[in-house]
């Protein structure tokens, strides 16, 4: 089964917020486990290491090569994560993640803030292609090739609409 993430990029004052969605075949609690446990976040998104508790230290390493530090804002089993991640020598963003019963499955939606202004296309892409992964993991299979995938997007986007986006993750 292919999974094409819903994206949308947004303005934020001088920032932009990206957030992606999609529908999984599978339970809420699942995709809670999926989001929340260091060994399933390591099959699809990333190395995490520490406290995923309310007001915990996270360090993080991301599949796409992004690595930071983290802390968690607000931990709802199992419907809201709320982190603010910090590269190491970087501004913060803070990433929420929603879940959601829907027919057919459980909804998950990532919305990221406070990304520079030129991160939209890039950070949609990348958050889109870690939902493709998650979807195969929850699937069964081993998650892709990130950066493969990361780059034809990035790719189509810019032979749609002219622009020339770098790949970031």
């Amino acid at each position: 089964m292919t999974h094409q993430a819903h994206t949308v990029v947004e303005q934020d004052g001088d920032r932009v917020l990206v957030r992606v969605d999609d529908v999984f075949a599978t339970s809420v609690d699942d995709l809670w486990s999926a989001i929340t446990e260091p060994a399933r976040l390591a099959r699809w998104v990333a190395e995490v290491s520490g406290d995923l508790r309310e007001g915990g230290a996270l360090r993080l390493r991301f599949t796409s090569g992004w690595e930071g530090t983290g802390r968690v804002l607000v931990c709802d089993a199992p419907r809201r994560l709320v982190v603010a991640n910090r590269e190491d020598d970087g501004e913060e963003t803070v990433v929420e993640a929603r879940i959601e019963a829907v027919d057919g499955g459980a909804r998950l939606t990532v919305e990221e803030r406070g990304l520079p202004a030129d991160g939209g296309a890039p950070y949609a892409a990348g958050w889109s292609v870690h939902l493709e992964d998650l979807a195969l993991v929850l699937d069964g299979h081993e998650r892709g090739d990130f950066l493969l995938r990361l780059r034809a997007r990035l790719v189509d986007a810019q032979q749609q609409d002219g622009s020339e986006e770098r790949p970031r993750a």
